[in-house]
């Protein structure tokens, strides 16, 4: 199975509800306090390993409502370091994942 990783940062405040989506969805999320940007400002790290089927998944739940289809598209088609509103979303592939 090919699975992806997808490196999320979140402003802090939103981290609970793309937590609580995450699980709703029957994903899961490690993740760390972060501080970074200009500002300074408190985010959380969110390392999240999923199946590549359920990576969509995944950057619907990150992505705010006002992103368009162009944008979700361009994510698809060429995963890179992306700016989704306020979230920045990295994403590789995974040679060799162990875990239950």
């Amino acid at each position: 199975m090919q699975m992806k990783m997808v490196m999320a940062v979140v402003p802090r405040d939103d981290a609970d509800a793309v937590l609580e989506a995450l699980i709703s969805s029957g994903l899961t999320a490690t993740f760390t306090e972060s501080r970074g940007g200009m500002l300074r400002q408190a985010q959380k790290t969110l390392f999240i390993a999923v199946p590549a089927d359920r990576l969509q998944t995944v950057l619907d739940i990150l992505k705010p409502p006002h992103v368009n289809a162009a944008t979700a598209d361009t994510l698809r088609t060429a995963p890179k370091t992306t700016s989704l509103s306020s979230n920045v979303v990295f994403i590789w592939d995974i040679e060799r994942y162990e875990g239950s």
